[in-house]
């Protein structure tokens, strides 16, 4: 009986909503197919070769994201280099000889990532880590030495890589060291000899080590603590190995770009940024040194050290107008790619020739984004309930804000979308979930929460042990703003993520079950003392950062921290319509952690539905999955918003979906599933 009137209290707040809504939403344009924002995108990832005759992208290929190259100077020669047939490739890189491609891939989203190299001639692809259950790294390249790479294998210990030499003609693989010694990463020069290892502290901090002559110190040279554990790391060696470039926090709030001399110790800061960190550099390919760096509060911005790439970035910023990034450059350093993102239009990737000063347009990601309406988007500063000013992105749909940009002419649905980390960040740029909820007729609000990075380590600090805590205050105080600015009604927000933005989903339907909805979780965690005791072994160097931040489960109080922080143990108090995605392969948030708040709500007899994928782990990587989630996703939050809706017609089809509970509660579902 409890179940009924559950489901009709449910259905009788979502048909109001779907009337309010249906009034509201200003938007006239038509609808854009999902398969356009989530299908394959038609290239991406232009890189040129280091030799500078060649240029790959990652293209579709019998619907597969595989690698392409072709000349860079007759890009109608182009031809796939790969032969994927179920997982989309999507990272890749060429060989330091150009004369192959290299790239790595999972099985089912296991994320034990695997590298493997196609000749450039043809042939087969070949497994140059042919081990189970390993996951490589790549450890060091090089601009001279040519045939041969550093990666870090873990298939002896699963917790610790040990670093191979890898010769790239051959496949073999030589030992360089043995890592029994518990360090989490290492650092090589251009000689591809090993001169850093780091190693966490019990404190959840780092210690920085001298590697030399095949050993690694007995003592650190630097340290960190937790403080500056997610602020600070050593970026790079120049080419002669004089000089070590740090992004480092020690002594400073925001992460400062500094150079070290080697051999005096002595450290020079090169460049810093009050509100934000450095997160990007460019470095000449020649001799290592950062010629320009970047940093993003609101927006990214490029700053010029060395006078010779000022003219080239004047250049792109007056013919290109977005974001630009650097995304490749030869040995030579003649030819750049360059990427421009115009944040409501579809990225494009171009080929500069600095000698001519001249910008040759190669692709745009997703033409079919041309012709469609997208929607700006508009940074903002929230300010929390305790004077911490969060950096948020807000999206309207086309039309909707006529009288004042950025804020709509009338309140919006909206869905609140929680990204994922939480160590992460929201930017500023085209965002696919932006862009097609706002074309369904929502606000959508992304917010930098307490514990984002990017805005300095007093700001991640400010969310240790937060979790479902002052993290989620924060997302309670911009829901709070948006409505305090006629942006939504306090009835009419959905709240929607991944990963830890599912964890903050659950967190929101159960600790504040009145505030939102609906919710979408996508691979969010419900207990965390059953997330820790899953997650994957060679998380093992990042494990005391966990628990300092999250919760100690090695203790009884941090287990009852644990226990009290986590969704699972209020499912009960569920009020609002809740739609759970999961990755049947998930090795960070493991199917079982949504699997049991399945369980216990149904137990309660509460509304849920549970859409699962046999083939997919952390997120949806295969576009037919992700797709299909969407269009589920889609149904569900027009019910309950009133947003417009693009049918599911056969997307289910297309994907390895399974609905194992609450396909009725979405409109369509049963019938996309053919029941």
């Amino acid at each position: 009986m409890r179940k009924l009137l559950l489901a009709a209290a449910v259905a009788a707040s979502c048909l109001a909503a779907q009337a309010w809504a249906d009034t509201s939403v200003a938007t006239k344009v038509p609808l854009i197919d999902r398969s356009a924002l989530f299908g394959n995108p038609s290239r991406v990832a232009g890189r040129l070769s280091p030799d500078g005759k060649w240029l790959g992208w990652i293209a579709p290929s019998n619907g597969v994201l595989n690698v392409w190259v072709a000349p860079v100077g007759d890009l109608s020669k182009a031809r796939v280099l790969t032969d994927e047939k179920t997982r989309p490739i999507r990272s890749y890189f060429w060989a330091p000889d150009s004369s192959s491609v290299l790239y790595i891939n999972d099985k089912g989203g296991d994320e034990n990532f695997l590298l493997y190299k196609v000749d450039l001639n043809g042939g087969k692809s070949q497994a140059l880590t042919p081990f189970q259950k390993t996951r490589v790294q790549l450890i060091g390249s090089s601009v001279h030495i040519k045939d041969r790479i550093l990666i870090g294998v873990n298939n002896r210990d699963p917790r610790w890589h040990d670093v191979y030499s890898l010769n790239l003609k051959d496949g073999k693989l030589t030992e360089v060291y043995e890592n029994k010694g518990d360090y989490a990463g290492f650092l090589a020069d251009d000689n591809l000899d090993l001169r850093l290892a780091l190693k966490s502290r019990p404190d959840g901090g780092s210690d920085f080590y001298r590697f030399e002559n095949g050993k690694v110190d007995d003592k650190p040279f630097g340290s960190t603590g937790l403080e500056d554990s997610l602020t600070t790391s050593p970026a790079g060696f120049t080419v002669d190995g004089k000089t070590l470039y740090w992004l480092d926090s020690r002594g400073r709030d925001t992460t400062a770009l500094l150079a070290q001399d080697v051999a005096s110790g002595k450290t020079t800061v090169l460049a810093q940024n009050p509100k934000a960190d450095i997160d990007g550099v460019l470095t000449d390919p020649q001799t290592g040194r950062i010629q320009a760096w970047a940093a993003q509060y609101l927006k990214r911005e490029w700053h010029v050290i060395d006078p010779a790439v000022k003219g080239d970035l004047d250049f792109l910023q007056s013919q290109l107008k977005g974001n630009i990034d650097v995304s490749s450059r030869t040995d030579a350093d003649d030819l750049w790619t360059v990427t421009v993102d115009p944040v409501s239009e579809p990225a494009s990737t171009y080929l500069y020739d600095r000698k001519a000063k001249k910008l040759s347009k190669l692709f745009v990601n997703r033409p079919e984004l041309e012709k469609v309406t997208l929607s700006p988007m508009y940074p903002e500063e929230i300010h929390t309930r305790d004077g911490l000013v969060e950096v948020s992105y807000l999206t309207l749909p086309a039309g909707s804000d006529k009288t004042h940009p950025g804020r709509p002419d009338q309140p919006l649905p909206m869905v609140l979308f929680v990204h994922g980390g939480p160590w992460a960040r929201d930017d500023y740029g085209y965002n696919s979930y932006h862009q097609w909820l706002a074309n369904r007729g929502y606000a959508v609000l992304s917010v930098n929460y307490r514990g984002s990075t990017g805005f300095g380590k007093k700001y991640i600090a400010a969310g240790d042990l937060q979790w479902a805590g002052k993290m989620h205050d924060d997302l309670i105080d911009a829901v709070q703003w948006a409505v305090k600015n006629h942006i939504t009604e306090p009835d009419k927000v959905a709240i929607m993520g991944g990963s830890y933005g599912g964890y903050a989903t659950l967190v929101g339907m159960t600790f504040t079950p009145g505030t939102f909805a609906c919710g979408v979780d996508i691979v969010g965690p419900s207990n965390l003392n059953t997330l820790f005791k899953t997650i994957p072994p060679y998380w093992e160097a990042f494990k005391q950062q966990f628990y300092k931040r999250v919760g100690d489960p090695t203790t009884p109080a941090g287990q009852q921290l644990l226990h009290d922080r986590s969704p699972l143990f209020k499912a009960d108090a569920i009020q609002r319509p809740l739609l759970i995605g999961q990755g049947a392969n998930d090795p960070r948030v493991n199917q079982a952690e949504s699997d049991q708040i399945v369980k216990a709500m149904d137990a309660k007899k509460i509304p849920v539905t549970y859409v699962l994928f046999p083939d997919e782990g952390h997120g949806f990587a295969r576009p037919e999955n992700n797709i299909a989630f969407n269009a589920v996703a889609e149904q569900f939050l027009g019910k309950c918003l009133g947003g417009r809706v693009e049918p599911i017609g056969d997307a289910l089809k297309a994907s390895t979906a399974k609905v194992p509970h609450g396909q009725e509660f979405v409109p369509g579902l049963s019938q996309a599933l053919g029941q």
